[in-house]
């Protein structure tokens, strides 16, 4: 049956060479690079013949890879260095053999012959001709290669149970023999999933509990590569259940990741702690929950598993199913009266992560069960989190709650941001989501809580659909920005050259004639301070400490805005009174013959019937004047007191 065993490998990799010979060079390259990311264990044997056979590294295709995504430059580094496959006949091998060339990686099928003759009847598993170089005792079996692989770890690796027996006869004694990784024959036969190897070996007396430079015992890999059999095999021969690797990870924590019910069962039944924790703080409930793997989170609890179980960073097990989106996992969870109200250590509650990734359903379950204190004392509100993600069936899911539409970042949190942010709506305006602001604005979000006010950031941004949705509701037309002080409302300086805009602002009541306020008046004055980077010159307001603010007239004289004072002024004009324009306003209106009506306009009388509008738009106030189309007003006085061109003789 073992000779069998033997034929039946080697006639699949002779198949496996026919199946591929009919490909391109290009084709066998895309082949190759699959298996070589499916087998990143490859045997410094292989390593060590490649540089036996230099000829190898040195051939070039006769065309090159032109894949649109190549391999990475660490991927290839590992597979200039290594065969990637092998297809055995009687006297002679096809290697298909890496190359790099001019920054691509390259492929070619050899024929290789001469190479050593006991190595390549351990790799084609040829038990017959080991055996006769064995009996000529012209090979040492005991002098390791430089990474320490002795021919029984390769056996083992490729998994020739006939030539396992062999080797093992001739050298019983290296049977826990270990490589420079500390790698036994047990452990790489385990790795590469041959049962028969693994039996052999156990019942030849290796011993299952030698771990590899990485703690990791055989039954650890067993566990990870979700081999049952081996597992049972393992566990029979005395295998601990419970020796953890480098990262504190048991066998059960492998069996849970890979959703192995049955392995899980038979570590537990052989004695393996539910409440080891690996050197995160994560056991193998909390393993369960973060995988998802429901039957054996169910098992777990059955055999007392902690519902609660926390990570190092105070995470529970239901914080990360809620983050994941595990919702069979928070139901068991819940079910287990897990606490809905514990929190990591940043103070994050479940329902805060639920809500920051868009789980819905699982916010739906963990709404009754949370405590609103608790949610108020982490500084944050779900609100904040589903609004700077753009969750908004989470956003309307928990303003329906009852959440505070207007609850407020903490200064931690606040900091955190560079604007310094503190509202849910505010973020709504960032990502220029109005369906998600318009929802908070209607359950009665302030719009002016802000250190820097959202309508800035709308205007800033251009969306005239959310400056408009924010005026509606209250926003503060006139608002400053708290990093550059200025004399007039910020707005305008971000909406200078988007006229519509800028009429829309004036005619909710934007302050415009702050913007004829200057200190110097008819005086000449100072210059604009200027300052230079790598790329351009750029204008600011001011970098040194100032008692006055910065005026409109130092704005419009930026290069950015000078093209546009007389269109800025001339609207402005409409907004304002009798007012005089300073020098500097008046010097760039002369600068142009196309804007002396806009001068002219400045120093002639107002008209009586602009003189009322003004003083009726005054009377009316801010707010009755943004919900102006609201009012009780005849439709022509609508028109009128909006600057829709209709005289005031047509109202009468």
């Amino acid at each position: 049956m073992a000779a069998a065993s033997v034929k039946r490998t080697t006639s699949e990799e002779l198949d496996d060479f026919r199946a591929n010979a009919h490909f391109s060079q290009d084709q066998l390259l895309q082949i190759a690079i699959e298996r070589s990311l499916a087998d990143a264990n490859s045997t410094p044997w292989q390593n060590r013949q490649m540089h036996a056979h230099p000829h190898l590294a040195t051939q070039q295709s006769s065309s090159s890879s032109n894949s649109a995504n190549p391999p990475s430059e660490m991927t290839c580094a590992k597979m200039d260095r290594s065969f990637h496959n092998h297809f055995f006949s009687k006297d002679q091998e096809k290697v298909i053999a890496w190359t790099r060339h001019n920054g691509h990686l390259q492929v070619t099928v050899e024929t290789v012959t001469g190479l050593d003759p006991f190595l390549s009847a351990i790799w084609r598993g040829d038990a017959k001709v080991l055996q006769d170089i064995i009996n000529s005792k012209s090979k040492n079996l005991d002098e390791p290669n430089t990474d320490g692989w002795l021919p029984l770890h390769e056996s083992a690796y490729y998994g020739h149970v006939e030539c396992l027996k062999i080797l093992l006869e001739a050298n019983p004694d290296s049977i826990n023999k270990r490589t420079n990784r500390s790698q036994t024959p047990l452990m790489l036969a385990v790795s590469r999933k041959h049962l028969s190897c693994v039996k052999l070996l156990l019942r030849e007396g290796a011993d299952p509990n030698l771990a590899n430079n990485q703690w990791e015992t055989p039954l650890n890999k067993a566990c990870e590569k979700a081999n049952e059999d081996i597992v049972e095999l393992l566990l029979r021969f005395g295998a601990s259940p419970s020796k953890a690797c480098l990262q504190g990870g048991t066998p059960l924590h492998e069996a849970v990741r890979n959703k192995k019910l049955d392995i899980c069962k038979m570590l537990i039944e052989a004695g393996a702690k539910l409440w080891t924790k690996n050197v995160y703080g994560i056991d193998p409930v909390f393993t369960a929950a973060q995988c998802n793997a429901v039957e054996e989170l169910n098992y777990l609890i059955y055999k007392g598993g902690d519902v609660n179980t926390q990570a190092n960073d105070d995470a529970t097990a239901l914080f990360e199913a809620s983050k994941n989106g595990n919702v069979e996992v928070v139901e068991i969870l819940l079910s287990k009266k897990a606490d809905v109200n514990k929190a990591n250590k940043t103070g994050l509650l479940p329902i805060h992560v639920a809500a920051k990734n868009g789980h819905d359903s699982i916010v739906a379950m963990l709404l009754p069960k949370t405590n609103a204190v608790k949610v108020m004392r982490s500084g944050i509100s779900p609100i904040h989190f589903a609004a700077e993600r753009n969750r908004d069936n989470v956003l309307e899911m928990l303003i329906e709650a009852g959440y505070d539409v207007n609850s407020t970042l903490s200064d931690d949190w606040s900091k955190m941001y560079e604007d310094r942010r503190s509202t849910a709506l505010y973020s709504a305006v960032v990502n220029r989501n109005v369906e998600a602001a318009a929802m908070l604005l209607e359950a009665e979000a302030d719009p002016n809580l802000d250190i820097f006010n959202p309508l800035l950031v709308a205007v800033r941004k251009g969306s005239m659909e959310m400056v408009s949705l924010l005026v509606k509701h209250g926003a503060n037309v006139n608002a400053l920005l708290p990093t550059h002080p200025t004399s007039f409302p910020a707005a305008l300086v971000f909406c200078m050259k988007y006229k519509a805009m800028m009429k829309y602002l004036l005619d909710n009541g934007c302050d415009a004639l702050s913007c004829f306020n200057c200190q110097f008046g008819s005086n000449p004055h100072p210059p604009i301070k200027t300052r230079r980077n790598r790329r351009e010159t750029m204008y600011y307001f001011n970098d040194e400490p100032s008692e006055f603010c910065v005026e409109f007239c130092e704005i419009i004289s930026t290069p950015l805005f000078t093209g546009w004072v007389g269109t800025i002024i001339d609207m402005l004009l409409d907004y304002v009174g009798h007012v005089k324009l300073c020098s500097r306003i008046t010097e760039h209106l002369d600068g142009n013959k196309d804007w002396a009506h806009i001068k002219e306009k400045s120093v002639l009388p107002c008209t009586l019937m602009h003189l009322c509008r003004l003083n009726i738009r005054q009377r009316m106030g801010l707010h009755r004047l943004q919900q102006i189309s609201g009012l009780s007003l005849p439709g022509r006085l609508i028109k009128f007191l909006t600057y829709e061109r209709e005289s005031f003789e047509d109202i009468l």
